[in-house]
């Protein structure tokens, strides 16, 4: 269903972009070889996935490398292309422009030019935006009941997809970056490996990983693309120092607890009350969760601070404002009851390596434990690339 689904995404939106840049654009004697030409732009996505399944090499990898950057580069296109056609729709109505001139030789070729240019320059911003790690801090206040604590520093990230294809300086600056944070406890929240125990980088992955140091320690959950594929990937957190909850309850020096859920792709996984119903409740309860969902369910549960990632805040524009359909917490911040949630937008993404929603993030989240002062947050509503 999902490859049926992305099959028709991709087929549909390209025959409107085909026939309406062949309609406004292209001259009778430029016709074939604009066909031509879409049609080998067009291919390269299905043609790669062909060769992804055959498992060959170099080629797979180049033609996977055009076609990632092809996906939003089509989708900007599309939409650009829509854009106008709504803006010569409104001109039909109240004749703003003369047709004669819309029709002429100038506003083919002009046209065609500012469409593709703009495509262009969105994709290479996301790119950058994609490649740019940044930190969103937030500061609340929660229960301390009898913790021993007054504070604590979590660094929390999610989704960071390693693969052969992840760059080793990304990982590099964002081992020094959490150096620099110096979290008194690290959190992973699923999603963490996308490849396998082949890949020739996954070593120098896990050197870099086991040497980020936490006071209380680096913990993780599992996501959905932990379980697909039979690949040997729990041999990678072993390695890299990451102590995996799935479905467990860890007390932290007499001082928290930590709450570990298994995704939703594995049927059996507990539910929140289930778990829930084995901690103590007079230390306070974080729980990491891959998915953001059922927030109600949890906040009557009672943790007192919930991490999730999974959605990537879209990635792409228009998709954000899907996943907000979906969630009630796609990105950001919420609290809900006495429960404080907090949802990334990951550090790396699934698919193309192009962001134009949303960043590249580390969050950190200060806390500060008190025994009368009811739950606050201080952090903006709303963050924007810098």
């Amino acid at each position: 269903m999902f490859h049926t689904v992305l099959t028709l995404s991709y087929l549909i939106p390209n025959i409107y972009l085909f026939t309406r840049i062949l309609q406004l654009f292209i001259r009778k004697d430029q016709r074939i070889y604009y066909t031509l030409i879409y049609l080998l732009l067009f291919l390269v996505y299905p043609v790669s996935n062909l060769f992804h399944e055959e498992g060959t090499a170099w080629e797979a990898r180049v033609l996977s490398a055009i076609a990632d950057y092809m996906l939003p580069f089509f989708l900007y296109l599309f939409l650009f292309v829509f854009l106008l056609d709504l803006l010569l729709l409104i001109n039909l109505l109240f004749s703003i422009v003369p047709r004669e001139k819309i029709k002429s030789r100038s506003f083919r070729s002009g046209g065609l030019l500012v469409i593709v240019c703009w495509s262009l320059v969105v994709v290479v911003a996301g790119i950058i935006n994609f490649n740019t790690i940044r930190t969103t801090e937030y500061q609340i206040t929660i229960p301390g009941k009898l913790s021993g604590i007054s504070n604590l520093r979590i660094t929390f990230v999610s989704d960071f997809h390693l693969q052969e294809s992840t760059g080793i300086h990304f990982v590099e600056k964002f081992a020094s970056k959490i150096v620099r944070i110096k979290p008194e406890l690290m959190l992973f929240g699923g999603d963490i490996v996308e490849g396998d125990r082949k890949d020739e980088k996954m070593a120098c992955f896990e050197r870099i990983f086991s040497s980020i140091t936490a006071r209380y320690g680096v913990y993780g959950v599992p996501g959905n693309h932990e379980y697909y594929a039979p690949q040997d990937k729990w041999s990678f957190f072993s390695k890299s120092g990451i102590e995996i909850l799935s479905d467990s309850v860890v007390i932290v020096d007499n001082s928290f607890v930590l709450v570990g859920r298994n995704d939703s792709h594995t049927m059996t996984r507990k539910s929140v009350a289930e778990i829930m119903g084995t901690i103590p409740d007079s230390l306070p309860v974080i729980l990491i969760d891959h998915r953001p969902t059922v927030i109600d369910h949890i906040s009557r549960n009672l943790p007192d601070v919930v991490l999730s990632g999974h959605t990537h805040n879209g990635q792409l524009f228009p998709i954000n404002l899907i996943t907000r359909s979906v969630y009630e917490l796609s990105y950001g911040y919420m609290k809900k009851g006495e429960t404080h949630f907090f949802v990334s937008s990951g550090i790396r993404l699934w698919g193309p390596p192009v962001r134009t929603t949303g960043k590249s993030e580390i969050m950190v989240i200060d806390i500060t434990l008190t025994r009368d002062i009811p739950g606050k947050v201080s952090a903006p509503d709303h963050y924007w690339p810098k």
